[in-house]
C-alpha cells in the first residue's frame, strides 16, 4: 500500500507527539507533528467532559473520561496522523495536569564562591538535587529553570560563563502520585511507549506564554482555564511569584473578588505591572474579562487608570502553530509551543 506524497515527509528530523490536557471538568487530547526548523502542526484535537457518576470519586471519573478520550484518539486521531505523516504512531506523550491534582511553586537558589567558577549544567543539576523537596503523597513532575542571573544580570545563554555569583529561578510542578499512577496505567494501555512527560498545567502555560509573547518583560498572567485560578507575576522577564486562588466553581463575581484579594496581597510585596494576560476557555473569556474590567483594580496600582487586560485567544497562538483542526483550543496550542521549547532547550 502506498501513500500520496505529502509535505511533512522529508529528510529533516521529525517527531509525532500525543498531547493530553487533564483539567478539573474536562480532558483533551491532540496529535502534534514537529519537523526541525519548521512551524509545528496540530493535526487533531478532541475534548471530552468529565461527568462523575453518583458515588464516583473525581479521580475515578477523570480516569474514565481519559480512557474514553484515548479510545477516540486511537480510533480517529491516529488515522489523521497517518494520512498526514505516513505513520500513525507517536514518539512521545506529553501530559498536562491541572487542579485539583497539581500544584506549582517557584523558588530561587543562589550560588556564590570567593573565586571565579564556570557556570555549567552539572552545577545546576547538583544544585537541584540538593535543594529539591517532595512532600509525601506528591510526585515531582517537572523542575524547569526559567531564569538565570549571573553576576547580577539576567541572561538567556548562561552556560560556560565564568562568574562569581549566580542565581537560578526554578519552577516546580508537583502532582498527586496516585493520580500520576492512574494516568500512567491508562495511557500505557493505549500507547506502546514509556516515553511520557508530566507537568502541572499552570507551569506549562506560563512557560508557553514566554514563547508566545517574548517582548512582554513585565506582566501578570491570570490563568483561569481551570476552576483553580493561578496568578504569575513576571518582573524584568523573571517569574518572581506564583499564587493560586483557593476557589473552585463559583459565580464570576465572587471568583473575581478572590482574584482581587490575591492581587492586593501581591501588590503589598511587589510593584504590579500594568498588563494582565487572561487565559480562559473561549466560552468564558469574554464574561470573565468584562467582570475583571468592572472590578476596581485601579486602586491596587494607586492610579485612576485600570490595568490593560489582554484576553489571550487561540488566534494569538495560531501564528506560531499551524492547526489543521477547528476550533482553536488554547490549552492544546500552548502545549504545542511548550514541547517545542522544551526540545530546543534540551539541545542547548
Amino acid at each position: 500500500m502506498s501513500f500520496p506524497e505529502n509535505p511533512f515527509r522529508d529528510k529533516k528530523k521529525s517527531e509525532s507527539v500525543v498531547l493530553i490536557d487533564i483539567g478539573a471538568d474536562s480532558v483533551a487530547g491532540a496529535y502534534a507533528y514537529y519537523v526541525s526548523n519548521e512551524q509545528p502542526v496540530l493535526l487533531y484535537t478532541q475534548r471530552l467532559p468529565i461527568d462523575a457518576r453518583e458515588g464516583e470519586s473525581p479521580e475515578r471519573a477523570m480516569l474514565r473520561a481519559l480512557q474514553a478520550l484515548g479510545d477516540v484518539l486511537i480510533r480517529e486521531g491516529a488515522p489523521t496522523l497517518l494520512r498526514a505523516t505516513g505513520s500513525g504512531s507517536a514518539n512521545m506523550v506529553l501530559v498536562s495536569v491541572d487542579a485539583p491534582w497539581q500544584e506549582t511553586s517557584v523558588r530561587t537558589e543562589h550560588l556564590e564562591q570567593k573565586t571565579p567558577f564556570i557556570f555549567d549544567k552539572s552545577l545546576v543539576t547538583e544544585a537541584l538535587k540538593n535543594t529539591s523537596s517532595v512532600p509525601p503523597g506528591k510526585a515531582l513532575a517537572d523542575e524547569s529553570i526559567i531564569g538565570t542571573i549571573l553576576n547580577g544580570y539576567e541572561t538567556r545563554d548562561p552556560y560556560g560563563k565564568e562568574v562569581h555569583r549566580a542565581s537560578i529561578v526554578i519552577l516546580t510542578s508537583l502532582i498527586d502520585e496516585n493520580v500520576v499512577e492512574g494516568i500512567r496505567l491508562t495511557l500505557r494501555s493505549l500507547y506502546h511507549t514509556k516515553n511520557m512527560v508530566y507537568i502541572a498545567g499552570a507551569s506549562l502555560r506560563y512557560q508557553a506564554m514566554r514563547i508566545a509573547f517574548p517582548h512582554e518583560h513585565d506582566v501578570l498572567i491570570l490563568d483561569a482555564i481551570g476552576p483553580l485560578v493561578s496568578i504569575s507575576l513576571v518582573r524584568r522577564n523573571l517569574l518572581v511569584a506564583v499564587t493560586e486562588v483557593p476557589s473552585h466553581t463559583i459565580d464570576a463575581t465572587t471568583r473575581v473578588q478572590k482574584v482581587t484579594d490575591e492581587l492586593a496581597e501581591l501588590a503589598g510585596r511587589f510593584p504590579l505591572p500594568r498588563t494582565i494576560f487572561l487565559l480562559a476557555r473561549e466560552l468564558e473569556a469574554a464574561s470573565l474579562q468584562e467582570t475583571l474590567c468592572q472590578a476596581d483594580l485601579g486602586k491596587l496600582w494607586l492610579s485612576d487608570n485600570p490595568p490593560k487586560i489582554v484576553s489571550v485567544r487561540g488566534s494569538h497562538i495560531t501564528g506560531l502553530v499551524r492547526q489543521t483542526t477547528t476550533p482553536p483550543d488554547l490549552s492544546l496550542l500552548l502545549m504545542v509551543l511548550f514541547y517545542q521549547y522544551r526540545t530546543v532547550m534540551e539541545k542547548m
